[in-house]
């Protein structure tokens, strides 16, 4: 019953900023940690940054300056802010939660992904 949904990709050029969201609903008794990934073409998918429940982050060093997660735990929803882009930004982004699905069980759900491209 539990959905991530993802939002806010699209093309940007270097430089340029995007905002990405996403949604999670269903049977949610609580959530844990919050994370984007990514993952290019013919690249292992990778952390690109983390938030607690209590608000505390983690970024991958490749973005930090740049980007910025965040939370609206009232809503459920993940949020990251990326600027300064890179081409090297390029990927299909995905959004992790560790979710409550049931008192005391828990479980690492995936969004579809949305792709995010740098480019001229």
């Amino acid at each position: 019953q539990v959905q991530l949904v993802e939002s806010g990709g699209g093309l940007v050029q270097p430089g340029g900023s995007l905002s990405l969201s996403c949604a999670a609903s269903g049977r949610i008794f609580s959530i844990n940690v919050m994370g984007w990934y990514r993952q290019a073409p013919g690249k292992q998918r990778e952390l690109v940054a983390a938030v607690t429940n209590d608000g505390r982050t983690d970024y991958a060093d490749s973005v930090k300056g740049r980007f910025t997660v965040s939370r609206d735990n009232a809503k459920n929803t993940l949020y990251l802010q990326m600027n300064s882009l890179k081409p090297e930004d390029t990927a299909v982004y995905y959004c992790n939660a560790d979710i409550e699905y049931d008192s005391g069980s828990f479980y690492f759900y995936w969004g579809q992904g949305t792709q995010v491209t740098v480019s001229s």
